[in-house]
């Protein structure tokens, strides 16, 4: 695996340093950093598009652009995936503008339950319910925080790295967009 551990593993940032480095100097080695990101970035399109062959389209987009473009990555203390997931929310965004069509997140029931975790409500069929329906509420940026965060499990410094901003500023971003949720789930249950 020239180095990198396998897909499903985090490497030390000096591995991926390397492996970036490796690939700026000789782009047959950018075969590295496509094989340990592919899947992530994948899923993170799928996530947002659900259409398997245009899920894959786009990827191949993202990965095509990053490395044609790798030479002008410049490492600012964020994680690589940053700059990717930045790439494939742009292309994203892009598929979505072109198509006129609106972006639809899929949710799995347990990413509703950490979310209602997360805003102090308990688990029942109903609050799953007003969750989504609050979600699906919600700007589009948040919305996108929020699946970063919950469905993507990404950390606040990779989401960080995506919007270019610190680390801190990721998690109130995050923790304001949660806020929002919460209340979009309130004005939802006063409802019924």
């Amino acid at each position: 695996m020239n180095g990198m551990q396998n897909n499903n593993t985090k490497y030390s940032r000096e591995e991926e340093l390397l492996q970036i480095n490796a690939a700026k100097a000789d782009p047959a080695r950018f075969a590295v950093l496509y094989d340990h990101y592919y899947k992530p970035i994948f899923l993170f399109i799928h996530h947002r598009i659900r259409d398997k062959q245009l899920s894959g389209d786009l990827t191949a987009q993202v990965f095509l652009k990053a490395m044609i473009n790798l030479g002008k990555y410049r490492d600012q203390g964020h994680p690589f995936s940053s700059w990717l997931y930045r790439i494939a929310s742009n292309e994203v965004n892009m598929y979505f503008r072109q198509s006129k069509r609106e972006s639809d997140i899929e949710v799995k029931e347990s990413d509703a339950v950490e979310m209602m975790e997360e805003i102090n409500e308990l688990y029942s069929e109903e609050n799953c319910t007003l969750i989504l329906e609050a979600l699906a509420e919600l700007p589009e940026e948040l919305n996108v925080l929020i699946e970063l965060r919950f469905m993507q499990k990404l950390s606040f410094l990779e989401i960080a790295g995506m919007y270019n901003i610190t680390e801190a500023n990721a998690k109130m971003k995050v923790y304001r967009a949660l806020e929002k949720l919460k209340q979009k789930f309130n004005e939802r249950r006063g409802r019924k």
